[in-house]
């Protein structure tokens, strides 16, 4: 069975970007689904309805860009992004849920917005975060991958060397600013199944110029 990536998607323009990290690596065989997390429902039946639609517009706005009007789209309830989220995420059988960076950050730089910090710390399942401004970048694609993080997580390699052969990419150093997308491995002592970050693979991230995907610890992506 294919993957599933579920793209987190609001209408903002960031988001936008994740909706095109989503498909450049739905290109290896995934399937893709679109959420959005409302946090509450209303009482009044009306503006219930107001806020359904609404979400469900934003998906149907997500859809049509993605160029693929049949996508699923789920609307979620949960007090929490993150937690509702990773909830969907465990019901589908998600592997990663794909996320833009933050609406303050410089075009060309990657920054984790408050949902995906959440999830960076001690979440389920792999992470990736699209460069601000991907959208503007075209159809290009994932043409080479990098590995950072811990040396003795061969799951981040084995990610990266599974995708490289489905989108015939490149395994590159990383590092050396080429890559279009970095495969980020737990650090090791993290509890299995769960995202941790050293201090070391933070800083990598802060500088990161090109998309990237944090792995859960033990936890290969195949696609």
């Amino acid at each position: 069975m294919p993957s599933t990536i579920i793209v987190s998607y609001d209408g903002t323009p960031n988001d936008d970007d994740a909706l095109v990290l989503g498909k450049m690596l739905a290109a290896a065989g995934a399937t893709l689904k679109l959420a959005y997390v409302r946090h509450s429902r209303e009482f009044d039946p009306r503006r219930e309805q107001l806020a359904q639609h609404d979400a469900e517009r934003r998906l149907e706005q997500g859809a049509q860009l993605l160029g693929d009007t049949t996508v699923a789209r789920h609307v979620v309830v949960s007090a929490s992004t993150g937690a509702g989220l990773a909830s969907l995420a465990e019901i589908e059988d998600a592997s990663v849920i794909v996320f833009g960076s933050d609406y303050r950050i410089t075009p060309g730089r990657v920054e984790p917005g408050t949902t995906a910090q959440y999830l960076l710390e001690g979440g389920p399942v792999a992470i990736a975060v699209a460069p601000a401004g991907l959208r503007l970048a075209g159809e290009k694609g994932i043409r080479t991958i990098a590995v950072a993080g811990p040396e003795a997580d061969t799951e981040a390699r084995q990610t990266a060397d599974a995708l490289a052969e489905r989108l015939a990419a490149d395994v590159v150093t990383a590092g050396n600013g080429s890559a279009d997308l970095t495969v980020v491995g737990s650090q090791v002592g993290a509890p299995a199944g769960r995202i941790a970050l050293g201090g070391a693979t933070r800083n990598q991230l802060d500088s990161a110029t090109s998309a990237v995907l944090v792995l859960p610890r033990g936890v290969a992506v195949t696609f």
